[in-house]
């Protein structure tokens, strides 16, 4: 399978080794220092493209990957707020598009236990619930896409958590969310509810990477060839 990697800071390295290693080649590479071959040209000399960059350039990569009739693997945060128009365009142009807030497997089965947990919780108003996310310095976004996920999944199940807020607060209607940024954390996220008579806590460590970058490329692997919009839970099966 050709590759290409919008996106080559150290999750692009990551992804690339994996690839290379699983047979994979990869047909381009753009970082900031090749910017003008960012094109739909190059792009379409893939068969699927990998996106992980910045919330400041993600959409306009998502967008071109789309018009190049490539299908694309999106991993970066900070611009959901025109998920519905990307998703829109991949059906006018019978395209095909896999956005995961968090690729590693072990996320995406923290993200089912939580679910579950959030659904148990769902009927005890005496358990307040809040979440805490721990990243490297280096993230520009928060909260995490991930903390997103999980706050989202959280407020599914239980309705009285209306909005969330990167933030402590006293309004039992907002769902806290707590963002640290510590080097060289790759990435914790825990959700805790709290009585006065004791706590539960879910938490996801990551210890490198590795998780993430295999995922995406598993992802990729899944998408080959296929159309329509898809999530990680396809690809696992979940």
């Amino acid at each position: 399978m050709k590759i290409a990697l919008i996106g080559y800071g150290k999750m692009g390295q990551a992804i690339e080794k994996i690839a290379v290693a699983k047979g994979h080649e990869i047909v381009l590479k753009i970082s900031i220092d090749n910017l003008e071959d960012n094109t739909i040209e190059n792009i379409q000399q893939a068969d699927v493209a990998i996106e992980f960059t910045g919330p400041e350039s993600a959409y306009d990569n998502v967008v071109r990957c789309i018009e190049a009739g490539v299908p694309l693997v999106c991993g970066s945060t900070g611009w959901l707020n025109k998920y519905d128009e990307v998703t829109a365009l991949v059906k006018e142009k019978n395209g095909t598009l896999l956005y995961a807030s968090n690729f590693s497997i072990g996320v995406n089965i923290f993200f089912e236990l939580n679910r579950k947990l959030a659904e148990l919780m769902a009927p005890h108003a005496d358990y307040d619930v809040s979440m805490v996310e721990i990243h490297h310095t280096q993230k520009l976004d928060a909260p995490s896409g991930t903390a997103i996920t999980l706050a989202e999944q959280v407020m599914e199940k239980i309705t009285r958590k209306q909005s969330w807020v990167n933030d402590t607060t006293g309004n039992p209607a907002e769902l806290s969310i707590l963002s640290e940024r510590i080097d060289p954390a790759p990435g914790t996220h825990k959700i805790k509810y709290s009585s006065s008579i004791d706590d539960i806590e879910i938490i996801h460590t990551a210890h490198n990477r590795t998780g993430f970058a295999s995922g995406a490329v598993l992802a990729a692997e899944y998408i080959a060839g296929r159309k329509g919009i898809f999530s990680m839970k396809e690809v696992l099966g979940l």
